[in-house]
């Protein structure tokens, strides 16, 4: 019988360590024909199981076969990347975009494509953990800015400009924890002002704000402001997009490793989040009526009402988030929990998506049923 390696020993006391402070993950298989009411998920506008976008996604993977085949630079380039890329840089008022196989790999490609270690990176403290991966593989200098303090990154900009350094900012337009907007406007102008490059990440902006609080802003286009976005939450498929000058996409075509070593976005996801941006386009009030669901429950949970799909409600410790978590389930519905380390302030949250996919009556009695649960476990 041998005995237990170094490793196995640590990944023990690894576990043991998470289960004693209550964060233990776990992945739950959801069947299909799962009946519970879904309130965790990233759908925001109830696109993902739209006929039309299955229908898009099944005839594209008849089409194409099951993948892309090749990385894009190589034989991965489909006609169906090139026609998504097209309306996704129209609709966002953008000159170009360019179509990676994940959102994460979006923000690791613009990063890693722009910094490196001559640049000054200044960090909101709340952006997204591929943000965050993507400053540390860029091995650019980094400074993490309080959340949405435009003096601090003022003063970043400053600092950098003296020590002639080129600068990016890095920005949520909605943050997926908290739920609010990043000073846009402001921090554009400083932007310009010190020569700076602003990364906007529209992952909870997008379609709930139709094209993206950057172009609801008036922000689109202009060359110091870049945008990316997933094609996974408004837009219901996989996949993710970076969106600004066409020299910028020339660069990451050129030299953004995320891109350049990875297999295309296969052509079913594809399809499917070119015809989900259609639908979005022929009926804008779609994000308008999720803005008005998740208004209504932060007023029924008394929380503040976020800028995105996403309402987040603080609870007492990370034992009684999983609680009311498992309460709801009990109850018929899915909600998320944000613990340690996933959000920035070590306040652990249940996570309640207000998706449009969600049917009325289903709303009316989860609404009712999240007012009590809340005031039982918070």
């Amino acid at each position: 019988m041998s005995r237990p390696s170094g490793w196995s020993t640590w990944l023990d006391e690894q576990a043991a360590a998470r289960e004693a402070a209550g964060l233990t993950r776990r992945l739950r298989p959801r069947a299909a024909d799962d009946a519970t009411i879904d309130l965790a998920g990233n759908d925001y506008l109830g696109l993902a199981r739209d006929p039309a976008v299955r229908r898009a996604a099944a005839d594209a993977a008849l089409v194409w076969g099951a993948g892309a085949s090749a990385s894009r630079l190589v034989t991965g380039t489909l006609a169906v990347h090139d026609e998504l890329e097209r309306e996704l840089a129209d609709y966002l008022g953008q000159p170009g975009a360019l179509v990676l196989s994940t959102g994460y790999h979006a923000n690791l490609a613009v990063v890693t494509a722009l910094a490196d270690r001559t640049t000054r990176v200044l960090s909101d403290a709340h952006i997204h953990a591929s943000l965050v991966d993507a400053v540390r593989l860029s091995r650019a200098r980094l400074s993490v800015v309080p959340h949405s303090d435009v003096g601090a990154v003022r003063a970043g900009l400053v600092a950098a400009a003296a020590a002639g350094e080129r600068a990016l900012v890095l920005v949520e337009s909605v943050y997926s924890v908290l739920g609010d907007a990043a000073p846009l406007a402001e921090l554009a102008a400083l932007c310009e002002s010190y020569d700076a490059l602003l990364v906007v990440d529209e992952a909870h902006g997008l379609g709930v704000h139709g094209p993206g609080l950057v172009a609801t802003s008036g922000l689109a286009g202009l060359p110091h402001v870049v945008v990316t976005a997933t094609l996974s939450k408004s837009l219901g498929a996989q996949g993710g997009a970076v969106l600004g000058p066409l020299a910028l996409r020339e660069q990451l075509v050129n030299r953004a490793r995320p891109f350049i070593f990875d297999t295309g976005l296969a052509p079913a996801p594809t399809a499917g989040a070119l015809a989900a941006l259609r639908l979005l386009r022929s009926r804008p009030a779609l994000g308008a009526g999720v803005r008005t669901r998740v208004a209504a429950l932060a007023d029924a949970l008394g929380v503040a009402a976020p800028a995105g799909a996403v309402l987040s409600v603080p609870m007492s410790s990370p034992r009684a988030a999983v609680a009311a978590q498992a309460a709801a389930l009990e109850a018929g519905l899915r909600v998320g929990c944000f613990r340690p380390p996933s959000v920035p302030d070590g306040i652990s949250r249940l996570r309640i998506t207000a998706g449009a996919g969600v049917a009325e009556h289903d709303w009316e009695r989860a609404v009712a049923v999240l007012t009590d649960l809340v005031k039982e476990h918070q």
